[in-house]
């Protein structure tokens, strides 16, 4: 399974992140358990999907359980971004009736949010199959579950921006203000990742044609967003940028504004929605 992942999901974060989940839910020990089942007692649980949707989590799920209790045997029927029905079955877990119990929810938390999120994802990414233009997710996570959130993404055929602020610099509204203007960030910031020995690629908000214009005319941006610009301001920047720099289309998109934005020709459109407004799909880990 492990070749078949992001390059940010890397053994370190994911063991760190299990480990973290697990002694939160734990604390001192799973009392519900440790007082009504037998130490001794072999049991299975099967996973049940209840909405349709894209599985998402079945890896980590497996790392979970493995990482808890190394005895517990998992038998998957399906993986990572198989479009499933209400009534699959999706594993089954069978080992110590304990180590089941005590993981069960950890597991079904981590599954479900991923599922809604690779669900969201798909959907957004099948409006756009007949076009060049990529969906994009962001840094809209909730802290300590973005590189889930993310891999659920990359599941569902998303293509993931940056992981965090280390990674790529992307000059901001905020940024540019701050730094006197668009010119004068991204000069800064040659200089800086020069300094540094930093090889990084850069790209800059902009919020009007004449931002784009600027930002063109530096001749160090490799990416252009384009920030809640109407669709005859995206055409417009797009025949501007002509293809020296990659085009982000970003602010407020939804699912019905998605199609028209990828006829104006960009390459990227940016979506937090895909994550924060996934609902979760609803799953059981059963007895039987």
């Amino acid at each position: 399974m492990k070749n078949n992942r992001p390059s940010y999901v890397t053994d370190e974060r994911l063991y760190n992140f299990i480990d973290q989940a697990i002694k939160e839910d734990i604390g001192d020990g799973d009392h519900s358990t440790l007082a009504s089942v037998p130490d001794n007692l072999k049991q299975r649980a099967r996973l049940i999907v209840k909405h349709d949707c894209v599985l998402a989590g079945i890896d980590l799920a497996q790392e979970i359980f493995h990482y808890y209790d190394k005895d517990l045997e998992i038998e998957t029927f399906n993986k990572d971004g198989d479009q499933v029905k209400e009534g699959d079955i999706a594993f089954i877990v069978s080992g110590s009736a304990r180590s089941i119990l005590t993981m069960e929810r950890l597991v079904l938390n981590c599954m479900q949010r991923m599922s809604g999120i690779a669900t969201y994802t798909h959907r957004m990414v099948e409006l756009l199959a007949d076009t060049k233009t990529r969906i994009l997710d962001t840094r809209k996570t909730a802290p300590m579950f973005r590189m889930c959130e993310k891999w659920a993404v990359n599941i569902g055929g998303g293509k993931n921006h940056r992981f965090g602020l280390f990674d790529m610099i992307m000059l901001k509204d905020n940024h540019n203000d701050y730094a006197g203007g668009i010119t004068k960030a991204v000069e800064a910031t040659v200089k800086y990742l020069k300094e540094k020995g930093k090889n990084l690629q850069i790209e800059v908000e902009t919020r009007n044609l004449d931002e784009v214009k600027e930002a063109l005319a530096t001749g160090a941006v490799d990416v252009i967003m384009l920030d809640n610009m109407s669709l005859f301001e995206m055409s417009a920047a797009v025949q501007l940028i002509n293809g020296a720099a990659k085009i982000e289309a970003s602010g407020g998109i939804t699912e019905d504004m998605v199609p028209d934005i990828a006829k104006t020709g960009v390459d990227y459109i940016s979506s937090g929605a895909i994550i924060y407004s996934a609902p979760n799909i609803d799953l059981s880990l059963k007895a039987f």
